[in-house]
């Protein structure tokens, strides 16, 4: 996550779903533009680290960071396929 002053920038839907499910709607792979343009344009909440964690545990997982979407989608959407 994104931390600005104390505060995490925490996607609503997490990234992770959002990209997956936009790739699954498109049948195709998303590009790296994509990825980029779907993380500026999501819904996104600022929380302090101690609630993301706390969120983090709620949803079962971390979501991808940010600021390395691309680079964590690779790998993310990897394992998603895997399962």
């Amino acid at each position: 996550m994104t931390e600005n002053n104390d505060l995490v920038i925490y996607p609503v839907p997490s990234l992770v779903a959002t990209l997956l499910n936009i790739e699954k709607t498109k049948g195709n792979p998303l590009t790296e533009q994509e990825v980029i343009d779907i993380r500026y344009n999501c819904p996104a909440i600022s929380v302090s680290p101690d609630v993301a964690r706390r969120m983090d545990d709620s949803r079962g997982y971390r979501d991808i960071d940010p600021e390395n979407c691309w680079e964590e989608w690779q790998t993310a959407r990897l394992q998603l396929a895997a399962t």
